[in-house]
């Protein structure tokens, strides 16, 4: 049945800060297999295949795959035939399916550009041939599950050796599950191998030749799948139970506090539950099955699309945490640092936050009573803290949970929501705050609890309901209220997914795409000319149109060299100066009356500068790690000081044989606007419908997903800063023949301008969305508007307020379109 060793992972340990992942793990994987893994949440079983497929560095220990050693290196991994499919789909949100496709497999195993969408939509219906994905669709319009089938078919593509799948079937429907068992099959029959992790026992025991078990990074030993039950697999999971001092439960409880019936957002559907008064409900299964979700739209922070929430027999509306709290509804948040603590606030402005109405007099603070009532909280709930007055983020992270949960409670809640309560925190401070609990809910409290941690959950909680695929699969309650009860619920659980298959409307999935831009702004063009021309017909006349095409060179040259930037997630506000100081420069070697020998060393000297400049602002980004914003600041005003000191005023006359070589005309149409369309044209090209154009769409989209595929950020970046200066250059030589002079001011419009172009082109600002001739039509249209509001008679300030108009008007435009277009 099985043969050789495909891949082998020898005494692998990997820790990340305060936490050991992995200790001295070991397991070989064989040829024709399908080799189980499996474990609990932080058991190491992701870590160790990040390891293995090269996405992570081991801090000891060795990988084998094929007979060949591989450390840290995603392409090489792929290259010796490792595909992976992970919990959370490593695609690039901006590039299409067929971009995704491309980038996902090996560099032989990809197609030739030209066929690339009929390759993607083979390997789509190779999957199913009903599928609705498209290879022209963007990824981020798509479904959960059809990203996740996209993933799938990516590391299918390449018919890999060693095919691993991170729990493969979360977010599938029933039949899309089968479809992937037959897929495991068809990969083992070919003498590969398969490495399934998974929850989900049954799912192992159905596909699995042997298994794995980790636990807190440790192998517990490989098996043979057929030789151990569910129980003696999730006994090994489990392993023995963690001993925790819990405050004893109730046996009875009061009316029903909170009744939740057929609720569904975003992450769960159709829950139905309920708390009585003085009961702690848990939530509780794998991670990402609904709960979190649930708990946050009950908080609400998550939008409530159906589904019914009474308090105390009253029906609410959940729609907003001012709406929650209002109706008695108070959360305690998971992240306590991004959404517990104001760290740069005292405790007693800590404390105060969530009941600030109880200090106030008139809308005025009552200090006296603020800081009463916080050293009340501070003991007791036993907060270690030298005064109330003391910054919350100087506190251990017990006390500050501590404090945040006074905080929460003071608020006088009908209901808490408790999210990861003793996250992050010491044991002596889960004692604690497990009391704090418990004694709350004897007040008559109704609380629900929601931690990863299952033998919490069992020792905190009175009932549990268990989250399997976004709904509750089952609620136990007393005597089934234990460790390996609740994890077994979880792990046993044969629910699937609901299907979602919702996309946008028409209109905005169009309006999200790379054409909307380049139509809309070539309306509002053709609109403001024919405006222009019905009141002034000199405006469609040679001379002023050969004069705006000048202009329109120049100003789209610069917005390329910024667009290349903000392609790859940076920005470069350095292009006006560099503009500025690469004319400078000419203005020294580029004088009449000198030799030849004289104006090529200019020329060399002017690109060398455009080039040092691009060089240094990617130091700054790159190695110093300083935000592309700050450092192109920095780069703006260094390079504008030398500007500034080596022409303090406009002087240097450039060459008059020179400027009129550069203003050379074909017919009436410049020179500098013919080769400012032909460069758009072939970057554009290059775009779409080259590797080159991928990567730095895929690096903006999103870094680690392009890191994942092979890219090296660092060397896209530095080819990028390099582009973008020698674009500049080339924008700088177009300005020449406007300004024939050295003048330290010449470019510093430029910054804005060519922010303004690419902008209103369809550019995004994040990265990974743009158009080369969606910038020219900017710059057209940046111009045009300058040109307009003087034939008609308009006071100068109209150019800033119709630039500033249809700046905001792309901006909202572009990002409600593609906000909606992102599929539920």
């Amino acid at each position: 049945m099985t043969g050789s060793t495909l891949l082998s992972v020898a005494g692998i340990s990997k820790s990340f800060p305060g936490v050991k992942a992995l200790d001295n793990v070991t397991f070989d994987v064989l040829a024709g297999e399908v080799h189980g893994l499996v474990g609990e949440n932080g058991a190491g079983k992701s870590t160790l295949m990040a390891v293995a497929s090269g996405a992570l560095c081991a801090d000891a220990g060795t990988v084998t795959v094929g007979g060949e050693m591989m450390r840290g290196d995603p392409e090489r991994a792929r290259a010796l035939g490792i595909a992976i499919v992970r919990q959370e789909p490593s695609l690039m949100p901006d590039l299409t399916v067929a971009e995704n496709l491309y980038l996902g497999v090996r560099q032989g195993a990809r197609p030739a550009i030209g066929d690339l969408a009929r390759w993607s939509a083979r390997l789509l219906c190779r999957w199913n041939e009903n599928i609705t994905v498209k290879p022209t669709d963007r990824v981020e319009t798509l479904s959960p599950e059809q990203r996740f089938i996209v993933e799938i078919v990516k590391a299918l593509a390449g018919n890999p050796n060693v095919l691993i799948l991170d729990e493969p079937t979360e977010h599938l429907g029933a039949d899309d599950v089968e479809r992937l068992f037959a897929r495991i099959k068809e990969v083992t029959t070919r003498k590969a191998a398969v490495v399934y992790i998974s929850h989900r026992i049954r799912e192992v025991q159905k596909v699995a030749d042997r298994l794995t078990v980790l636990r807190d990074g440790k192998s517990q030993g490989t098996y043979s799948a057929g030789s151990l039950s569910e129980d003696d697999i999730i006994h090994l999971i489990v392993g023995a139970d963690l001993e925790r001092e819990f405050p004893p439960k109730e046996g009875a409880f009061e009316d029903e506090v909170l009744s939740v019936k057929g609720l569904t957002a975003n992450g769960f559907n159709n829950v139905t539950l309920s708390v009585r008064r003085g009961e702690i409900l848990g939530l509780a299964g794998i991670s990402d099955n609904g709960q979190h979700e649930f708990i946050r739209a009950l908080a609400g922070l998550n939008r409530i699309r159906s589904g019914d929430i009474m308090i105390a027999g009253r029906a609410v509306r959940v729609t907003s945490p001012i709406a929650a709290i209002n109706s008695g509804i108070s959360y305690l948040p998971g992240d306590r640092h991004r959404e517990g603590i104001f760290a740069d606030l005292t405790c007693r402005e800590n404390f105060s936050s969530r009941s600030a109405w109880k200090d106030a007099t008139s809308l005025v603070v009552n200090t006296a009573c603020e800081t009463s009532r916080t050293r009340q909280a501070i003991g007791q709930f036993a907060i270690k803290t030298p005064s109330t007055e003391t910054p919350i983020a100087s506190l251990s992270g017990g006390n500050q949970q501590k404090l945040v949960l006074a905080s929460v409670l003071a608020s006088d809640p009908t209901v808490l929501l408790v999210d990861e309560p003793t996250q992050g925190v010491d044991v002596g401070a889960r004692a604690e705050i497990y009391k704090i609990l418990r004694e709350n809910a004897r007040k008559g409290m109704a609380i629900i609890v929601l931690s990863s941690d299952a033998a919490e959950i069992a020792g905190l909680c009175d009932r549990v309901a268990v989250f399997s695929r976004a709904s509750v699969v089952e609620t136990l309650s007393g005597q089934q209220v234990v460790e390996s009860a609740i994890t077994g619920a979880a792990l046993k659980s044969t629910s699937v997914r609901t299907r979602s298959e919702r996309m946008a409307g028409g209109f905005w999935r169009w309006a999200a795409g790379d054409t909307a831009p380049l139509v809309m702004i070539g309306l509002a063009i053709l609109l403001m000319a024919a405006i222009a021309t019905s009141q002034n017909e000199f405006y469609l006349s040679t001379r002023n149109m050969s004069g705006m095409l000048v202009l329109i060179g120049t100003l789209a040259l610069a917005a390329y060299a910024q667009q290349i930037l903000l392609l790859v997630g940076g920005i470069d506000l350095s292009v006006g100066p560099t503009m500025g100081l690469v004319q400078v420069v000419g203005s020294f070697y580029l004088l009449e009356g000198v030799g030849g020998g004289e104006h090529a060393l200019g020329w060399v000297v002017m690109l060398a500068v455009a080039l040092s400049i691009g060089t240094l602002n990617w130091l700054l980004v790159e190695p110093f790690k300083l935000h592309p914003m700050i450092a192109t600041l920095a780069t703006f005003m260094g390079v504008q000081a030398v500007s500034l000191i080596l022409r303090p005023v406009p002087d240097g006359t450039i060459d008059g044989d020179t400027l009129d070589l550069i203003g050379s005309r074909l017919g009436a149409v410049p020179l500098t606007f013919v080769a400012a369309l032909l460069i758009g044209c072939l970057l554009e090209f290059i775009l779409f419908r080259h590797r080159l154009g991928f990567t730095f769409r895929a690096l903006g989209s999103r870094q680690e997903a392009a890191r994942v595929a092979g890219i090296s950020p660092a060397k896209i970046r530095f080819f990028a800063y390099l582009s973008g200066s020698f674009l500049a250059f080339i924008a700088a030589v177009a300005m020449m023949e406007q300004i024939g002079i050295g003048d330290p001011r010449a470019g510093l419009n430029y910054t804005l301008g060519s922010i303004a172009a690419v902008v209103i082109g369809g550019t995004s600002l994040f990265g990974g969305r743009g158009s080369f001739i969606g910038s020219l039509l900017g710059a057209i249209f940046i111009i045009q508007v300058n040109t307009v509001t003087t034939f008609l008679g308009l006071d100068q300030a109209w150019q800033s307020y119709l630039l500033g108009t249809m700046i905001i008007a792309a901006v909202a435009l572009y990002s409600k379109s593609r906000q909606l277009a992102v599929a539920a």
